[in-house]
């Protein structure tokens, strides 16, 4: 089981980023428009550099939604490894065996 630390920071990064998402986006628009004027663009290369930096989608880590384990992390299923491993072999995940052969 990760942090609980941890894994409640994560949380706090996804709702920045949800909260965020439209601004950053304006902004990036506007510093990447080459037809806008430099001046304008350096204005909204500051602004973005003045918001929370926990606000970018970059930030936030995929995580097990069962332990809370960054690595081993599988996206579809949104668990780790271990977990998906152990709810197999119980037989909880539909459609999914043990190899044998």
């Amino acid at each position: 089981m990760a942090k609980t630390s941890s894994v409640e920071k994560n949380k706090r990064r996804r709702k920045l980023t949800e909260q965020y998402a439209p601004k950053r986006a304006k902004l990036k628009a506007i510093a990447a428009d080459l037809k806008k004027p430099a001046e304008e663009r350096f204005a909204a290369r500051v602004k973005l550099a003045q918001m929370p930096r926990n606000g970018s989608k970059t930030r936030i880590r995929n995580r097990c939604e069962v332990t809370g384990r960054a690595r081993g992390f599988y996206r579809k299923l949104r668990m780790c490894r271990n977990q998906l491993r152990e709810l197999a072999s119980q037989g909880l995940i539909p459609g999914m065996v043990k190899a044998s052969w």
